[in-house]
C-alpha cells in the first residue's frame, strides 16, 4: 500500500507546471506573491488577482524579469466586487486561455482578535464576506473554465485556528472553518463528474503582514519567509496531486 500523499515531501521539477494556467488571489504580497512567482518559475502562465494594481504590476514585472511565461493581471477587490466584476474576470480567462488548470485562494483578512461576546457585527460580516463568500463566488464563476482542464486543482488557504477553534480568533477562525466545509462540499460535487480536485492547505507560520498584525510582539526573524513555503503549493497545484481531493494538508510540521 502506498503512503498517503503529503505535499511537504514533494520536490518539483523545473518545468513542473509547464502548460498550466494558474490563478492566484492575493498575488500582490506575502504568500500569494511568493507562490505566484514560484508558479511562473515552474513555467505556469499565472493570472495575478488582487486589488492593488501597482503591486500586481510589480509582481508581473518580476515574472518577466525572471524569464517566466507571460502573466496576466486581474484587478479585483474581493470586498467590493459586484457580480459583473466576477463575470468579467471569468469571461476574460476563457477568452484568453480557454481553460483554467489551477486556482489558489490566498486572499483574506484577519479582522480583530476579540472575544465573540464583544465582536463588532459589521467587522464580522466583512471578514466572512472577503474570506468565504467572495472565495465561493470567484470559484463558482471559474468552475466552467476549471472543468475545461484535463487536470485542474483548487486550493483554499486554511489555518490551524480553522481546524481547532482558538479563543479570540473570532470571525477569522470561523471563516477558515467555513472554507474547510466549502472545500469538502465542492470536492464531493466535482469528484467523478470532472477532472477538478479541491483541497485545503494550512501554510502555518509565515512572515507576512497578517502574521505581524496577529502577533505584533513576535520576533519576525524566527518566522519562515513565504518563499520557503511554496513547495507544498506547487505540489497541490500541479500534477503531483492528481486524484487527491477533499483533503486538508499542512505546509509545515
Amino acid at each position: 500500500m502506498s503512503a498517503p500523499f503529503d505535499p511537504r515531501g514533494h520536490v518539483a521539477a523545473a518545468d513542473e507546471l509547464a502548460g498550466r494556467v494558474i490563478a492566484v488571489t492575493g498575488a500582490s504580497a506575502g504568500l500569494g506573491r511568493a507562490v505566484a512567482l514560484e508558479c511562473a518559475r515552474r513555467q505556469a502562465q499565472v493570472i495575478l488577482i488582487g486589488r492593488d494594481a501597482t503591486r500586481l504590476d510589480a509582481v508581473h514585472g518580476q515574472i518577466t524579469a525572471d524569464g517566466g511565461p507571460e502573466a496576466s493581471i486581474a484587478v479585483l477587490d474581493l470586498e467590493r466586487a459586484l457580480a459583473g466584476d466576477y463575470d468579467t474576470l471569468a469571461d476574460a480567462v476563457l477568452e484568453r486561455y480557454g481553460r483554467l488548470d489551477g486556482l489558489l485562494h490566498n486572499a483574506g483578512i484577519l479582522g480583530t482578535l476579540t472575544p465573540l461576546e464583544h465582536y463588532d457585527v459589521p467587522a464580522w460580516c466583512r471578514v466572512m464576506h472577503v474570506n468565504v463568500t467572495a472565495a465561493f463566488a470567484l470559484t463558482q464563476v471559474l468552475i466552467p473554465a476549471l472543468k475545461k482542464s484535463q487536470d485542474a486543482s483548487v486550493v483554499f488557504t486554511a489555518s490551524s485556528v480553522g481546524r481547532i477553534g482558538r479563543a479570540y480568533w473570532g470571525a477569522y477562525a470561523v471563516s477558515k472553518f467555513a472554507l474547510e466545509g466549502l472545500s469538502q462540499v465542492l470536492a464531493a460535487e466535482l469528484e467523478n463528474t470532472s477532472h477538478v480536485r479541491v483541497n485545503t492547505l494550512n501554510p502555518g507560520r509565515a512572515r507576512t503582514a497578517m502574521r505581524r498584525q496577529a502577533y505584533p510582539a513576535e520576533d519576525a526573524a524566527t518566522v519562515p519567509l513565504p518563499e520557503a513555503l511554496t513547495g507544498p503549493y506547487i505540489a497541490l497545484l500541479g500534477p503531483a496531486s492528481r486524484g487527491v481531493t477533499g483533503k486538508a494538508f499542512d505546509a509545515q510540521g
